[in-house]
């Protein structure tokens, strides 16, 4: 923009849109981009993409998908532990570099945990290593939301896992018990 204009001749530039978030169960049609995302973020352990497909395929209904002009921004993987269905295990969690910041992965995580709710889950674990206080903020944000108290707990060693891999803490967010 030139000072010297008078300011009737300036231009200014249009306010940038934000699309609208929507969040929805995912779709085989989602388990590339699921993929994709994951790959992108440069911090998840990347599955096989047949592993995204086939999760979008069987556990639809533990996952979340959060989509800006139908495109996938964001997911969330998870299932419910085979020996406690009341528990929702959140496996990963990701959303685009460019849609950081805006509350989608928390969102994601209260969605699918009331959905997962109306089918007898009452908690939701999740593992974080203990360098990741990003993810620790964005569950204990869930949590306070939920209403879920938000606790962790050590789960797996460096010992434990093949590869150069940090420690997991297992994050519990449930409702408090009385002592």
């Amino acid at each position: 923009m030139n000072p010297e204009q008078p300011p009737s001749d300036r231009k200014t530039a249009a306010p940038a849109t934000v699309p609208k978030i929507q969040y929805r169960r995912p779709t085989v049609a989602d388990g590339t981009r699921m993929w994709e995302i994951a790959r992108d973020s440069q911090v998840l352990d990347v599955n096989s993409s047949y592993a995204y497909v086939l999760w979008a395929h069987d556990f639809t209904e533990t996952s979340i998908v959060a989509c800006a002009d139908g495109r996938p921004v964001g997911f969330v993987t998870g299932y419910r532990k085979p020996r406690r269905p009341d528990v929702l295990m959140v496996w990963q969690v990701a959303v685009d570099a460019d849609q950081r910041g805006r509350g989608i992965a928390a969102q994601m995580l209260i969605d699918l945990f009331r959905h997962c709710a109306g089918a007898g889950v009452t908690s939701l674990e999740t593992t974080i290593s203990p360098d990741n206080v990003g993810s620790q903020r964005t569950f204990a944000s869930a949590a306070e939301t939920l209403g879920l108290g938000f606790r962790s707990e050590p789960l797996f060693a460096v010992d434990d896992f093949p590869d150069a891999h940090q420690p997991e803490d297992l994050y519990i967010l449930d409702r408090p018990t009385d002592i």
